[in-house]
């Protein structure tokens, strides 16, 4: 069981989007602002702004992946970021079937509008997101624990 995936899962069932639950259930590793962070994943939401494309949980686990593994030179790892991401998103599709919001939606809603859905009971009970938020953080951690990066507090601190 993951305390994070939990987490992100609690983050989700609180109010926060889908990217902003996966990113937060991580604020204690990051050297970022949390409203920064919570603004950052803002946008990723419904699958790009509710346009029900690219999962937001997906979202949010490759925002952590250049969060974690990313460098800010140009051009420099950009193709081990890639490969992260395509490891990682390889594991969501091969559970739910696609990276696709509208696809793992389907049945639920096909609304596309910009206007966000009233948080209910009965939003919460239809809507697969909760678990999907935990799964990604999970994916995230197991990929973590296997490649581990230096702290980020040493990285700061120039050791």
């Amino acid at each position: 069981m993951s305390e994070k995936g939990d987490l992100a899962r609690h983050y989700f069932l609180q109010g926060y989007n889908c990217t902003q639950a996966v990113v937060l259930a991580f604020e204690e590793e990051l050297p970022i602002d949390r409203s920064f962070l919570l603004k950052a994943a803002l946008p990723f939401g419904g699958g790009l702004g509710r346009q029900r494309l690219v999962c937001g949980t997906v979202s949010g686990m490759c925002m952590l992946a250049g969060l974690f593994y990313g460098f800010s030179e140009p051009g420099k790892g950009k193709s081990e970021v890639y490969a992260i991401e395509q490891t990682l998103c390889s594991v969501f599709r091969e559970r739910y079937g696609s990276l696709v919001c509208m696809d793992l939606l389907k049945g639920i809603t096909t609304d596309t509008t910009p206007r966000a859905e009233a948080r209910t009971k009965e939003y919460y009970q239809k809507r697969p997101c909760p678990d999907m938020a935990k799964f990604a953080v999970e994916i995230f951690e197991d990929y973590l624990k296997e490649h581990p990066v230096p702290s980020f507090k040493m990285l700061i601190e120039g050791k």
